[in-house]
């Protein structure tokens, strides 16, 4: 009786009917339209031309100012057209702020900052995320608190630590302090909580792999958009980060912004070169954007779409 019964009642739940949610988005997208790529109208691309002029007018009046004299950019009005002076300030800021040096220094002190943090966080971001052990929110807790306390209030022990060490005026004494930041581990928790399956991790704990090998094989494949997105994002604030190299070096050995304050140092400012070393300084980032720019979109988008 039961054998006869059952093929009956398998049919019967084959054929019900779907949920009202399934059917409403079955019927979205079965409507006309529907898949079919939409092209922005005259309005949008007036905005984003204005929204594009917005971004780029700092960067054209800096190469402006760069490229007259120190009584020109001071008139009222200022000029709004480039000048026959941007190489002859170009080399005199390049001179007198030794440029060279400090962009090799922070070449080398945004590089190894950014790849550090990104590592880290990563690690420590798939920590917090999936594994399971005592004091995980406790010291999650412990982490995001740091993000609420002024860098101001450990320039003074810091200091002294780097002293103890022998890294005073060397650039250790600049990375070492941030190796990793809360930022960069709550951003990477964050992602890999709703982008990392569990079901992964599982197959890997089945297949034998330990956390580190699950790590490796896993979850950096996974984790690559928001990486670039944090490098970035740590690279160009490691390259802009005035405070602490300004009180750790000395102008022997200094970093682009820390080199940038000796040209604007004296009674007597030039505008015109203070402008142009820091149209110096902002090219090894605009030449990096353009570099991995479109790689670091492309990262953003895969990461954006979920299957």
């Amino acid at each position: 009786m039961t054998t006869d019964i059952a093929p009956v009642l398998a049919d019967a739940q084959d054929r019900t009917p779907p949920s009202r949610p399934a059917e409403r988005r079955l019927r979205r997208a079965l409507r006309p339209g529907a898949g079919r790529q939409h092209h922005a109208g005259p309005l949008a691309y007036a905005l984003l031309g204005f929204a594009a002029l917005v971004s780029l007018f700092p960067l054209y009046w800096t190469m402006v100012a760069a490229s007259t004299t120190n009584t020109r950019v001071t008139q009222s009005p200022p000029p709004f057209l480039p000048g026959p002076n941007l190489f002859k300030n170009l080399g005199k800021a390049w001179t007198d702020a030794a440029m060279g040096q400090a962009m090799v220094n922070s070449l080398i002190v945004a590089g190894v900052i950014a790849l550090s943090t990104v590592f880290f966080a990563t690690l420590a971001g798939f920590a917090f995320a999936k594994l399971r052990f005592k004091g995980r929110n406790v010291l999650l807790m412990l982490v995001i608190g740091t993000m609420m306390v002024p860098p101001q209030l450990g320039v003074v022990p810091l200091f002294m630590m780097m002293a103890d060490l022998g890294w005073g005026q060397k650039l250790p004494s600049v990375i070492f302090p941030t190796l990793v930041s809360a930022v960069g581990v709550f951003f990477m928790r964050q992602y890999l909580k709703e982008a990392l399956p569990d079901e992964l991790i599982e197959a890997g704990r089945i297949d034998g792999a330990h956390s580190l090998r699950i790590f490796w094989s896993i979850v950096l494949p996974i984790a690559r958009p928001p990486m670039a997105v944090l490098f970035m994002i740590t690279f160009v604030q490691a390259w802009n980060d005035f405070f602490w190299p300004f009180i750790a070096l000395d102008m022997t050995n200094p970093t682009v912004p820390v080199a940038l304050s000796q040209l604007s140092a004296g009674y007597v400012r030039d505008q015109s070169v203070i402008m142009a070393g820091a149209l110096l300084g902002t090219l090894p980032l605009l030449a990096m954007f353009l570099v991995f720019g479109r790689q670091i979109v492309g990262g953003i988008m895969q990461g954006a779409v979920k299957g």
